[in-house]
């Protein structure tokens, strides 16, 4: 099947949907996109239901040629984005001819930019998905969970539609700001001294360089950790502090199994936003009820068709 040609991958471009779920408790992470949201806004542009699998750009820097005329939406990174070296917007609905070359530069602002194509790439589903996952070997355009290399092709059906359709400004994130991201106390929660639960929130954290789509790891000062002596099954969103006081906060490719107390969970949207957050960023948490987020998330499964 034709489709797209991978002329450049960037520095990691990785087939994504939904994730691989109900398999944690064979030790297999659940993968998937890293920002529900833009994700979600790419394929709600071109009609494509819930979870159709779709491309994630780390940073940029790539180029494809259309192998056949199909539609596209980048929802995202602020990235400079080009159609034969014409500036199009992202948040957009596009056709893309074949023999045109799509580029894209490197963010500007945003870490990760989600590319959608009518109708969805097709790919061969490893448990139920093909959600990359590098570090057990799963998905992606092999069924090795590899990135894209030059001279891959992502196969995708024909698409049409009659104009151009973009997502409304407000809808847009801002990715230059200083974010406050809303966490549910929970877990081992009441296990921390109070005055620590209050260091948690009261400091300002930064992003480490060392985070990656399995953890997203903090630094700050140092939380004293109440002891635990035993593992549980994680989610993703769980925030561990382990032994050194940093805590981590779970991401897509986290693993299944715990053993460090937990503080409580990520807001589920709030993750995605976190994901689009640079090296050193400045990251401040506020608490949130678990009512309070389960109605944001029906308001934003109904919204986006979710089953």
């Amino acid at each position: 099947m034709k489709g797209l040609r991978v002329l450049k991958p960037g520095p990691q471009s990785l087939l994504q949907d939904a994730g691989r779920y109900g398999w944690q408790h064979l030790g297999v992470s659940p993968s998937g996109v890293m920002d529900l949201q833009a994700a979600a806004w790419a394929n709600r542009l071109l009609d494509n239901p819930w979870g159709t699998p779709l491309l994630e750009i780390a940073l940029g820097d790539v180029q494809l040629e259309a192998e056949r005329d199909t539609w596209v939406a980048l929802c995202g990174a602020d990235v400079p984005l080009s159609i034969d070296k014409q500036p199009m917007p992202l948040w957009t609905r596009l056709p893309l001819r074949r023999g045109q070359v799509l580029r894209l530069g490197f963010a500007r602002s945003g870490q990760r930019l989600y590319l959608a194509v009518g109708g969805g790439f097709a790919g061969k589903a490893v448990l139920g998905s093909v959600s990359s996952q590098m570090r057990e070997g799963l998905g992606g355009v092999d069924g090795a969970g590899r990135p894209l290399q030059a001279g891959d092709r992502l196969a995708c059906r024909p698409a049409s539609f009659l104009r151009r359709v973009s997502v409304p400004w407000p809808f847009q994130p801002d990715y230059q700001a200083k974010p406050l991201l809303r966490v549910i106390t929970g877990g081992d929660a009441a296990s921390f001294e109070e005055d620590q639960l209050q260091a948690f929130f009261a400091q300002v954290w930064q992003l480490s360089p060392h985070s990656d789509r399995m953890g997203a790891r903090l630094e700050g000062e140092a939380l004293q950790v109440p002891r635990r002596q035993w593992s549980l099954g994680v989610s993703r969103g769980a925030i561990q502090v382990p032994p050194d006081g940093q805590p981590i906060i779970l991401q897509a490719d986290h693993q299944t199994m715990g053993g460090y107390p937990l503080l409580g969970w990520l807001h589920p949207l709030d993750q995605g936003r976190l994901a689009q957050c640079p090296a050193h960023h400045p990251l401040r948490f506020t608490p949130v009820s678990v009512s309070d987020a389960q109605a944001e998330m029906r308001e934003f499964y109904r919204f986006f068709g979710r089953g």
